[in-house]
């Protein structure tokens, strides 16, 4: 049987490692193991826990129907206004459908939030499964 040699070892394992490393920095799973995106009964009962709800969706979108409670703050503002969230808390971000909180989630997320998730199907899914939905400002 043919032993490898402690120098090559060592070259191998320090390549393991740093794309060890690589993998685990690039990874987008935030640190809570909350996960990327939740559909609306989980996001639902993230709330009744006390969650902070962001709508990033516009301003008359948001006068047409949201979450009671909910803040908003469009997705176009969000980089330039995230110190008006909260980082010690679970935030779910919501929007019509589920694309655009999936990137405000992920700008949060790159901004070193990390307890941050995403509302799949968005506030079309939320009033279809019959949650309150408020109007107005």
């Amino acid at each position: 049987m043919k032993s490898i040699k402690p120098k090559k070892f060592y070259w191998l394992f320090t390549l393991f490692m740093m794309m060890a490393m690589f993998l685990a920095a690039c990874s987008p799973a935030t640190t809570t193991g909350l996960a990327l995106e939740v559909d609306v009964e989980e996001a639902y009962s993230l709330r009744e826990q006390g969650a902070f709800i962001l709508d990033v969706r516009q301003p008359e979108e948001w006068e047409a129907g949201h979450i009671p409670d909910a803040t908003l703050i469009p997705l176009g503002e969000l980089e330039n206004r995230v110190s008006e969230i909260p980082q010690d808390e679970t935030i779910v971000v919501v929007c019509r459908s589920g694309n655009r909180s999936a990137t405000g989630r992920d700008i949060l997320l790159d901004a070193g939030f990390s307890d941050v998730t995403s509302m799949g199907g968005g506030m079309n899914e939320w009033a279809n499964q019959g949650y309150e939905v408020v109007t107005g400002p």
